[in-house]
């Protein structure tokens, strides 16, 4: 599968300048007008082969899916590191707790010793605490990307977080407290790391590429949860390198590995990049007053922060990842306590739902860029939509996870469901900071990121809480699933009223105060001439 999907990546990518922008289309009429200076080099006879911001999508998409292996191997390699554990008595009856079965008999007893005695609490708080880290850097690494780049800060972050990786085993075997320490440490090296890399996107993407290319980008976030989740079960259970130490070092090699490519062949803007094709240069700039400009403006804090449509982007960020977050860090906990499956299963069935989040993404972008083009979406009615199905979907999901009880296939079907429709989002609320201040996106991601890694370490703390002493049973996982279902519902009816996808006026702030102060001067002009 690693081999596979970057191959897939690229004939997706090429295929790209194909449908990119059609300013030059008559919408409705089914005829194609003389194509606008905006439109993508292909579109006026000049078509290339591989552009440049094709080699930035590629490698984008690489290095999300080294800094997601990273973060999430540990949700299965924990399974082994503190094995898998038995219910107390009074909780232990037929109606609350799955049987185990294995070669059709019914067994009892701890499929998995660990090696570390770490109760639910303990390990809900070792799964959250990346987030502490990752919480406290993405608005220092939006801003960071404003002002230095976002190639030096994306690619810092991702290889600093691997050479944590290498040394994660070590920590861990010294004593609890170390080992909850680097976790925080890789999240302090990763917070800067999405806020960067959605300013480059925002440079190098005009709006109405962004539902196509988003998908296609971020689906690395889900190609490294599935190759993490899946390799991550096989490592765990083998002797390879001990066992469960593999995965992080593993995972962590192949980040290092990553930046060589990365720093070579990637720059900030298109204006800097020494191979860029004259046709793709002209195209970015016809786009220039919807994509990340050169200069690093000003923070207006208080237009942001009584802005509507950032609101939406702060909701849509706290339900969204508090649901997410759960299902991505409790899966293979679920599965390997509730479903009972065993470590090399458990892993590859806890990578299923994200893989079916990747493809379903990618083809969801392209079904709405079609219609799109067609006319028959606004970029606004892509976001709506896009946001609605990737988080009402899961909200019903989880409530039917509430009564699919001990059937294994079943709660697979439902779980492919509600991570699956999530892809959708990656056209829809993932590129509102994008939509409505390009020159701020660093910024923007920054505040909206750091609510969601909040709800990375709260949703591990609340599930643990709500399990403490009984992962394997039924009735506190019912109440885990409808916690997440409320706040994908009400979280996302907010951003569906409040959202936008127009460049705000305070994107370009400077200009802004200044076209203010003109009109106020021609207002008191005004003024002084009637009262003469």
């Amino acid at each position: 599968m690693p081999r596979a999907a970057p191959s897939v990546v690229l004939s997706s990518l090429e295929s790209l300048e194909k449908g990119a922008p059609r300013r030059g289309r008559t919408r409705g009429a089914g005829r194609t007008s003389e194509p606008a200076e905006g439109s993508p080099p292909e579109r006026r006879g000049r078509r290339e082969f591989w552009a440049a911001r094709y080699t930035l999508a590629l490698l984008g998409f690489l290095g999300l899916a080294v800094e997601y292996s990273l973060r999430v191997n540990l949700s299965i390699a924990i399974v082994a590191m503190a094995g898998t554990s038995e219910v107390s008595a009074a909780t232990n009856t037929s109606l609350d707790v799955c049987p185990r079965y294995e070669d059709d008999a019914r067994i009892e007893g701890k499929l998995i010793e660990g090696e570390f005695d770490w109760d639910e609490q303990t390990q809900g708080i070792i799964l959250g605490s990346f987030f502490y880290g990752y919480t406290a850097t993405n608005l220092l690494g939006g801003r960071a990307a404003e002002y230095l780049g976002g190639r030096l800060v994306f690619g810092l972050g991702t290889v600093i977080s691997a050479l944590i990786s290498l040394l994660s085993p070590l920590c861990a075997r010294l004593c609890k407290e170390l080992f909850v320490a680097s976790r925080v440490l890789m999240g302090i090296s990763q917070g800067v790391t999405i806020p960067a890399f959605f300013s480059l996107m925002a440079t190098w993407f005009p709006p109405e590429e962004r539902a196509k290319f988003g998908p296609l980008i971020k689906g690395g976030m889900q190609f490294g949860t599935v190759v993490a989740m899946t390799a991550g079960g096989y490592l765990s259970a083998s002797s390879f390198l001990g066992g469960w130490p593999s995965v992080f070092y593993v995972f962590g090699t192949v980040g290092l590995a990553w930046g060589i490519p990365w720093f070579l062949l990637v720059h900030d803007r298109p204006e800097l990049h020494p191979s860029i094709s004259r046709a793709e240069l002209e195209y970015l700039r016809a786009n220039k007053d919807t994509v990340k400009g050169a200069e690093v403006v000003s923070i207006p804090w208080r237009a942001i922060f009584t802005s509507p449509p950032v609101w939406a982007c702060i909701f849509i960020a706290w339900g969204g990842s508090f649901g997410f977050q759960t299902l991505l860090s409790e899966i293979p906990t679920y599965l390997a306590n509730i479903q009972h499956f065993d470590m090399r299963k458990s892993g590859f069935m806890a990578a299923v739902p994200y893989l079916c989040l990747w493809l379903f993404g990618v083809g969801w972008g392209f079904c709405v860029d079609g219609l799109f083009n067609a006319g028959v979406l606004s970029v606004v009615a892509v976001r709506r939509i896009s946001a609605a199905f990737a988080h009402y979907g899961p909200a019903v999901a989880l409530v039917v996870m509430c009564f699919v009880d001990c059937n294994s296939t079943l709660a697979m079907v439902v779980l492919c469901i509600a991570v699956g429709v999530c892809g959708s989002a990656y056209s829809g609320n993932a590129l509102t900071e994008q939509d409505i201040a390009p020159n701020l996106t660093g910024t923007l991601v920054g505040i909206t990121n750091t609510i969601s890694a909040v709800m990375g370490f709260v949703a591990p703390s609340v599930t643990g809480a709500i399990t403490q002493g009984r992962q394997g049973s039924l009735a506190a996982w019912r109440t885990v699933f409808a916690v997440c279902a409320a706040n994908y519902a009400v979280t996302t009816t907010l951003y569906l009223l409040l959202v936008s996808a127009e460049v705000q006026p305070w994107n370009k702030p400077d200009e802004a105060q200044e076209a203010e102060n003109g009109n106020k001067r021609e207002r008191e002009e005004g003024n002084s001439t009637r009262n003469t």
